[in-house]
C-alpha cells in the first residue's frame, strides 16, 4: 500500500473541507484561487488514496456519504491541529500572509479605518485584503463566504461567534438648522414626540430611548417618515431637512460645525453604539487574522476619541 506523503495528505483534506464547506466545487475552487477541475481531480485523488467514496456527486450537487461525513469532521479536527502545531514552529519567524476578507459598515469603512488598514497592510506586506462595506449585521456564514472577520456595530447576538468589543460610538439628535429654528427652544424630549423622524431602522425604529446628563432617562415613541439603513443616508435626509434623526457623533459633526445640522437637546444623548470585531470560533487561526484583530483592538479606541475629539 501506498503511503501518501503527509503534507500532501493534508492538502487534499483542506481541499475537501473547502468543497463541504463552500458548498459546491465552483465555489471552492474560486475560493482557492483554482479551478473546478484542479478542485476534482484533487477530490478524486483523495478517495483514490483512502479507497473510499466521500460524496455522492450529480451535475449541480453534492452530499456526503455516510463515510464522508465521519471523514469532514475527523479531517477538520486533524487539519486543524496540523496548522497550529505548524503555526507554533514557524510562527515566530514567518510573516503573515494571503488574502484576508474583512467586511465593515460602510461609514467606518469608507472613512475611520481606511488609514489603519493601511497601516496594517504597510507593515505586512505578503497580507492582500479584500475589504467588503455593507450595513447587514446578519451574516449567515463566515466559512461558506470565505469571510476571517467583520467589524460590527451594534450588538452580537450570534453565539457561534466570537465577539470582541473594541470601543462605543457616541449618538447624538439632529436636524437642519432650518427645522431647528422653527421650533424655537426645546428643552425636553416629550416635545420632539410630534415631530417629523428620521430611522436609522439597523438600530431604532419607533421607539427611543434617550438618557440625560442628570440621570433622567425618557422613552419616545416615534412614527418616521424616513426609513434607512444607511448612516449616511440619514445624514443627507436630516442635512435636507426631512426630519430628526440620531447619527453617530462623528459623522455629523462636519454638518453641525459647517451649520448644516444642528444638535437638538444637548443635555440629552441615545445610547452609545458598541463597535465589535467578530470571526468564528476555531482551534487554529492564522496570523493574518490574529495580527488584525490584535491591530484593531489597540487601534479602535484612539479611532474613535480623535474622531470625537476632532469635533
Amino acid at each position: 500500500m501506498v503511503i501518501a506523503n503527509v503534507p500532501d495528505r493534508i492538502e487534499l483534506m483542506k481541499t475537501f473541507i473547502r468543497i463541504v464547506e463552500a458548498g459546491s466545487m465552483s465555489a471552492a475552487a474560486k475560493q482557492m484561487a483554482t479551478t473546478q477541475p484542479t478542485i476534482s481531480r484533487r477530490l478524486q485523488t483523495l478517495e483514490q488514496q483512502l479507497g473510499l467514496k466521500l460524496l455522492h456527486r450529480s451535475t449541480h450537487q453534492f452530499r456526503l456519504t455516510e463515510v464522508g461525513e465521519r471523514y469532514y469532521a475527523g479531517a477538520k479536527e486533524l487539519v486543524e491541529r496540523w496548522d497550529s502545531f505548524d503555526s507554533e514552529l514557524t510562527g515566530a519567524i514567518k510573516a503573515p500572509e494571503g488574502m484576508l476578507r474583512v467586511i465593515a459598515p460602510h461609514a467606518f469603512g469608507q472613512d475611520a479605518l481606511v488609514a489603519p488598514l493601511a497601516d496594517f497592510m504597510r507593515q505586512y506586506p505578503d497580507v492582500s485584503v479584500q475589504w467588503l462595506l455593507h450595513d447587514d449585521r446578519a451574516i449567515k456564514d463566515f466559512i461558506a463566504s470565505d469571510i476571517d472577520c467583520a467589524i460590527q456595530v451594534g450588538d452580537v447576538s450570534d453565539e457561534n461567534m466570537v465577539a470582541i468589543k473594541l470601543a462605543e460610538v457616541p449618538r447624538i439628535l439632529v436636524a437642519s438648522s432650518a427645522l431647528a429654528a422653527d421650533w424655537g427652544t426645546l428643552t425636553h424630549p416629550r416635545q420632539l414626540e410630534q415631530k417629523p423622524w428620521l430611522a436609522l431602522q439597523t438600530f431604532y425604529r419607533n421607539e427611543l430611548i434617550l438618557s440625560h446628563q442628570s440621570g433622567e432617562q425618557y422613552t419616545l415613541k416615534l412614527t418616521p417618515r424616513f426609513y434607512t439603513d444607511s448612516l449616511y443616508a440619514l445624514c443627507s435626509a436630516a442635512v435636507n431637512g426631512l426630519g430628526i434623526g440620531v447619527g453617530s457623533e462623528w459623522l455629523v459633526a462636519k454638518d453641525v460645525r459647517a451649520g448644516r445640522l444642528q444638535q437638538l437637546l444637548p443635555g440629552w444623548q441615545a445610547p452609545p453604539l458598541p463597535v465589535y470585531i467578530i470571526y468564528p470560533y476555531a482551534r487554529f487561526y492564522p496570523a493574518k487574522l490574529r495580527l488584525f484583530v490584535e491591530e484593531m483592538k489597540r487601534r479602535m479606541p484612539h479611532i474613535i476619541t480623535a474622531l470625537t475629539a476632532s469635533e
